[in-house]
């Protein structure tokens, strides 16, 4: 005769939802947990051919003779991030979208429901979206790459400059001078200014006190240029030597006479600096002092940045 006492049904129930869960998780459990092992099982692979190839882009380049890389380099490190970064997207809406299968969760009943809570979410990441198609158009122009030096001008008129490190559909990393890293959303940027495309010019601009020999100190420049030039630790990093563009400033105490030079990309900045040093050496040995008040002031720019103020120098040399 069955035991029909309280504790009988519930020892029943308890062995019948173990025994439902106990087929539930060798089958459909099993199902799903293959599943998520597998997504994250691709999703380290393409992580890890994404850093295999960044170590081989790098070896390759250490191991040339090459100074910088090529643009084409540059631009092919960015697009397989980019192209990594898509595909474990994809990969975890497909594992995500199976999950659903598994738990018996119709897809196409989801269109109603997936419309209304598209239109919430449509409103709520409209950045995303912006973030998204900025950084596909960043790729697909080549405005940058990683290694890339930029300034980008984003939204609130603030300034992001530094080498490029991390280059995504949604977001660019940069790193700064001082080792900051600074996280920019693509759809934010409103303008880059790509440094290092190509080739870059080093400016210096010399103050010099206003009663200096104009001929003499262009004469000085002139032979600093062809000196600086000719040194072979800085030989490689330039494309001409350096060369005065004449005077651009006039002050009541003071004339500032302006030098470029055409470099490797990226390599501006230390031309610029190793350049200044040579100039006040010279300029002392001649006895011309850097004007009162005033230092020896070194910037850069992309190609066309000074494009149309050494047209116009040249143009009056003319």
């Amino acid at each position: 005769m069955r035991d029909l006492t309280p504790l009988a049904f519930a020892d029943g129930a308890t062995a019948s939802v173990l025994g439902r869960f106990y087929v539930w998780a060798a089958t459909d459990g099993l199902e799903i947990l293959i599943w998520i092992l597998g997504g994250l099982l691709v999703i380290r692979c393409i992580r890890w051919s994404a850093e295999k190839y960044a170590v081989r882009v790098e070896s390759q380049f250490h191991n040339s003779d090459l100074i910088v890389q090529t643009e084409d380099a540059k631009h092919r490190r960015a697009l397989v991030d980019v192209v990594a970064w898509t595909l474990i997207v994809i990969v975890a809406i497909i594992v995500i979208l199976r999950i659903m299968v598994v738990f018996n969760i119709p897809i196409t009943g989801l269109t109603g429901p997936g419309a209304v809570i598209g239109a919430a979410l449509g409103f709520g990441a409209q950045r995303v979206v912006q973030d998204i198609l900025a950084g596909f158009f960043v790729v697909a122009e080549k405005q940058y790459g990683y290694g890339d030096v930029v300034s980008l001008a984003v939204t609130g008129g603030m300034l992001a400059e530094g080498t490029v490190e991390d280059v995504t559909l949604r977001m660019t990393k940069l790193r700064t001078s001082e080792g900051e890293v600074i996280t920019v959303p693509n759809g934010q940027i409103i303008k880059a200014t790509n440094l290092s495309k190509d080739w870059a010019r080093a400016v210096v601009d010399v103050p010099v006190p206003a009663e200096a020999d104009i001929a003499k100190v262009n004469e000085t420049l002139d032979r600093v240029g062809v000196d600086f030039y000719e040194e072979k630790r800085w030989h490689d990093l330039m494309l001409d030597p350096p060369s005065p563009l004449g005077v651009i400033d006039l002050e009541l105490d003071s004339i500032t006479v302006r030098v470029v030079a055409r470099t490797l990309p990226g390599k501006q900045f230390d031309i610029s600096r190793a350049l200044r040093v040579s100039i006040v050496r010279a300029l002392a040995r001649e006895g011309i002092t850097v004007a009162p008040g005033r230092e020896v002031e070194a910037a850069s720019g992309p190609p066309a940045a000074l494009a149309d103020e050494v047209g116009k120098a040249k143009h009056r040399d003319e």
